[in-house]
């Protein structure tokens, strides 16, 4: 970097891109001539090499950064403590993957800095812009979730689910303290939590092709998007983390009733051991999915894991007591079984949640 004053920091979360950095570093080089940029890996201590082979090249290249974070994961936290480490007046957001045309970032930079606009997002559903090789079921997964983002949050964006944008310095500290650090589209969260309505110009580009790695989307990705979504809607009422601990509760009751049953019509069992082996089913299955999605970002593994369960099920047989003692006191007072029964399951609910975020999801999990 030359002694000009910093205008541009580009900010890119990695997990596992050890075989992509290298290429976007010289990509942005030649896009960003005559711009005086840095870029900031954030990366959440990669098993492959990536943050070993970013801070070799740091030692060589001033304008590269790199932020290793070790015991928690999550794309838009990464986004967010990458944007917060840098000073420039404008900042951009872009994968490593190389999906992202780098060859839009000039344009995104005149419509922040000349043109008035807030952000400046990479569009695929603008004319001009395409979704590349996706696969129809892709294309229809992305358009539900945009159409979703649409109607419930009234975003006017054609493509909230971009993770390609930049935008200026004011957006991020007016929206930082109302953000949601919950799961990978971080754009939706930023402009939701603007306290201001924000100048928006989409800039089509073409999503291109993985070149190397991994690709991270899966079914917990979705379930961070509709957590995300339920916080943004209902989160000043009920917490994010609680709607979904309530969620595979749900999910639990079903597989409950499914191994009752199974138990009884297909092996024949006594009800008594049939009901205890749904129990102990259902609450593995229980902290399982707990673990796996509502408390991602604090996972535990190996002996934490089977320690976790343990403590798990002991939070809840006490969460069940207090569900049947509480739904009786006021049976026996009204006789409104219905009612009993919902207040039983809500006190049930709230204990178990409590108690198992306090006992078995405390902190940050160590990997």
């Amino acid at each position: 970097m030359t002694g000009s004053s910093l205008q541009l920091t580009v900010v890119v979360p990695t997990f596992n891109e050890v075989g992509n950095v290298s290429v976007l570093i010289d990509r942005l080089t030649q896009t960003l001539q005559g711009i005086e940029w840095e870029v900031i890996f954030v990366d959440d201590d990669s098993q492959d090499g990536t943050y070993q082979k970013l801070h070799t090249i740091a030692q060589c290249n001033a304008r590269v950064r790199v932020l290793r974070r070790v015991g928690r994961r999550g794309l838009s936290s990464a986004c967010i403590e990458g944007l917060l480490a840098s000073a420039a007046p404008y900042m951009a957001v872009m994968d490593a993957d190389l999906q992202h045309d780098e060859n839009c970032l000039p344009a995104m930079l005149q419509a922040v800095q000349s043109e008035g606009f807030d952000l400046a997002v990479g569009s695929r559903y603008v004319e001009g812009g395409s979704t590349g090789d996706w696969s129809e079921q892709r294309v229809s997964v992305s358009k539900w979730a945009t159409l979703l983002s649409q109607k419930l949050l009234k975003l006017q964006l054609q493509d909230p689910m971009s993770g390609f944008f930049m935008m200026r310095r004011s957006v991020l500290e007016g929206a930082v303290y109302r953000l949601s650090n919950l799961g990978f589209k971080i754009l939706v969260d930023l402009v939701v939590s603007s306290p201001k309505p924000l100048q928006i110009k989409e800039i089509p580009f073409h999503f291109g092709l993985r070149v190397a790695g991994e690709s991270k989307l899966d079914t917990r990705v979705a379930w961070d998007y509709l957590m995300l979504l339920a916080d943004k809607t209902v989160g000043q009422y009920v917490p994010a983390k609680l709607i979904s601990f309530a969620s595979v509760g749900a999910m639990g009751v079903a597989v409950h009733l499914l191994v009752l049953g199974i138990s009884k019509v297909l092996f024949v069992l006594p009800f008594m051991v049939a009901q205890a082996s749904a129990v102990l089913i259902s609450m593995v299955f229980n902290f399982y999915l707990n673990n796996l999605l509502t408390y991602r970002d604090q996972q535990l593994h190996g002996q934490a894991w089977f320690w976790g369960l343990i403590k798990f099920m002991l939070a809840c047989s006490l969460g069940g007591a207090a569900n049947v003692g509480v739904a009786s006191y006021l049976y026996g007072s009204d006789g409104l079984w219905v009612l009993s029964g919902l207040m039983g399951i809500l006190v049930g609910l709230i204990w178990n949640f409590g108690v198992t975020s306090m006992l078995v999801w405390p902190q940050r999990a160590k990997h």
